[in-house]
């Protein structure tokens, strides 16, 4: 039990040092701990690692897909919707059924059924590899939201096409007719399943006497228990996830009232979302070894080469789509041509970020080991290797070069949206009006008789002359990004210098601890308006 322990810290100190160094040197930390993993995993003495898929899908998947959810939009979902659900539904159709005609000629005694097997576990890209990828790089947002939204329910399609075919291996019938009715049956009931948990959760949240800790407790099991529900019941744990996921962001202004319990929660599922995702990815890559091993009859250079080959076709198959998806609706409907065209540049992003991860090897490793008539499953090891290749040459290749070539395409905003300062500043002196409206409203006679209240009207009025004149002068230097820079340039300077006074305070003590600190806070949030999430 202690050595077990003492292997899990380990592996957790290896993986914080690892990503610490991937930040350091400016790789994206999935690709760096999948290359540190498998280098790790050929050091003599260390220890085969064998990874339970029931361990992947029931801990990792849940949260990973419930907190995608959580901060995706809505509005942005909904508003491109159609490009979603032909890369989410669609790309995920036409790369297994590709995957399967050519994995039956090229592979001895691969059956069509393994072919769709295979197809269904590498169809998927994944969800935390492309957002970690672009994550600080300048891409349009309609990109951001059109990655985020596949992500979120390819899954759900991918793993369906995988259970279907599995079915066909395991009693060698298939049935398209029946096929397609389970598959709506399993996606649609995920989701009435998720609607409902989602239900339950935000009445406890809203009209029970929950704390800041219990909020986020049970943010953390909600995923779970929609997942379980869903299997329990042989229908789509993911959509149910999902479903969930959105319904609770969407009301969670209702749920979650008070800021400290948004900034626990916060807290609480930036450190669960980092963690994980760290471990996934240096687990695949420590995963090898043991894939290598279950080869069998089949001599690697034959597995190297045919993984090669179906990577190849996964990127070559999701470019050839994306063109069409991209384009074609504008040509046939007069309501998609009313957005800006998305060029070449756009689809050409898009479809180089289709890499693919946890989801894709877990999926394979699911596969049972025998049979119903207790034979041996054909080509398991096999399969299992091709996945891998896939995943390493997509997460690699692609992940590596998708910076330069966002680089070189020199892409810009393609939908006009206003810059994220220029709202926040809009946003901000509409609070302010609401606030100084409500003050004469309700509380005129206290604002002539309590000298506090009176400041506080002035101030709002200050608030709002200032934010006036901010948005007045974005206007007059739209053009003039120099000003710009020099300006959050200084603001910087000055939050640097004034953290610094804060802690010559702190060393004075002439001020508590505690007020010092919700001064640092508000230094910071001040400091976010500027620089974005880039330093996260």
């Amino acid at each position: 039990m202690h050595e077990q322990l003492l292997l899990i810290l380990g592996l957790l100190m290896i993986v914080m040092l690892l990503v610490m160094l991937a930040q350091r040197i400016k790789i994206a930390y999935p690709i760096f701990l999948v290359l540190a993993g498998l280098g790790i995993s050929m050091i003599p003495g260390v220890p085969v690692l064998k990874l339970d898929p029931d361990i992947i899908f029931l801990i990792f998947l849940p949260p990973l897909l419930y907190e995608a959810a959580w901060y995706t939009s809505w509005n942005d979902f909904w508003k491109w919707k159609r490009p979603i659900s032909l890369l989410a539904f669609g790309l995920v159709f036409l790369t297994s059924l590709v995957v399967a005609y050519t994995s039956q000629m090229l592979i001895p005694g691969f059956t069509l059924a393994l072919g769709f097997l295979l197809g269904g576990i590498v169809s998927p890209p994944d969800a935390v590899a492309a957002t970690t990828v672009l994550k600080g790089l300048k891409v349009p947002k309609r990109t951001i939201a059109i990655l985020e939204g596949e992500s979120l329910i390819n899954d759900a399609s991918s793993l369906i096409v995988f259970r279907f075919a599995l079915a066909a291996v395991v009693t060698g019938a298939f049935s398209m007719h029946e096929a397609t009715g389970q598959f709506f049956l399993v996606a649609g009931m995920g989701i009435v399943v998720g609607i409902v948990g989602a239900h339950i959760f935000y009445a406890i949240h809203r009209f029970l006497p929950t704390t800041p800790a219990i909020d986020a407790a049970l943010t953390v099991m909600t995923p779970y228990i929609l997942f379980l529900s869903a299997e329990h019941f042989h229908f789509s744990g993911v959509m149910a996830v999902v479903s969930g996921g959105l319904f609770m962001s969407f009301r969670a202004h209702e749920m979650f009232k008070t800021g400290t319990t948004r900034i626990n929660m916060t807290g609480v599922w930036n450190t669960l979302i980092f963690v994980m995702n760290a471990l996934v990815f240096v687990l695949i890559g420590l995963e090898l070894p043991d894939i290598i091993n279950g080869l069998g009859e089949t001599s690697l250079m034959d597995g190297i080469k045919y993984g090669l080959i179906i990577s190849l076709i996964v990127i070559v198959v999701r470019l050839l789509w994306i063109y069409p998806v991209a384009h074609i609706p504008r040509w046939l409907s007069e309501k998609a041509r009313k957005d800006p065209s998305p060029g070449w540049k756009n689809p050409l992003i898009i479809g180089w970020a289709g890499m693919r991860g946890v989801v894709s090897l877990a999926t394979a490793l699911s596969i049972p080991v025998m049979m119903n008539d207790q034979a041996q499953f054909p080509m398991r090891n096999l399969i299992i290797f091709i996945t891998f290749i896939v995943i390493f040459v997509t997460l690699v290749f692609q992940g590596l070069t998708l910076p330069l070539i966002i680089k070189l395409t020199k892409i810009g905003e393609i939908d006009s949206i206003l810059p994220s300062h220029e709202q926040q500043a809009g946003i901000q002196m509409r609070l302010d009006k609401l606030a100084v409206d409500r003050l004469h409203k309700e509380y005129e006679t206290s604002i002539e008789t309590n000298s506090l209240v009176e400041n506080l009207k002035k101030a709002l009025e200050n608030d709002i002359t200032l934010h006036q004149n901010h948005l007045s002068s974005l206007e007059m230097c739209s053009n003039r990004q120099s000003d710009m820079k020099e300006y959050h340039k200084i603001m910087l300077d000055i939050f640097s210098h004034q953290r610094k006074e804060l802690f010559k305070m702190k060393r004075e003590k002439q001020f508590s601890d505690d007020e010092i600190r919700k001064a640092e806070s508000q230094l910071d949030l001040n400091e976010l308006k500027i620089t974005g999430n880039k330093h996260l």
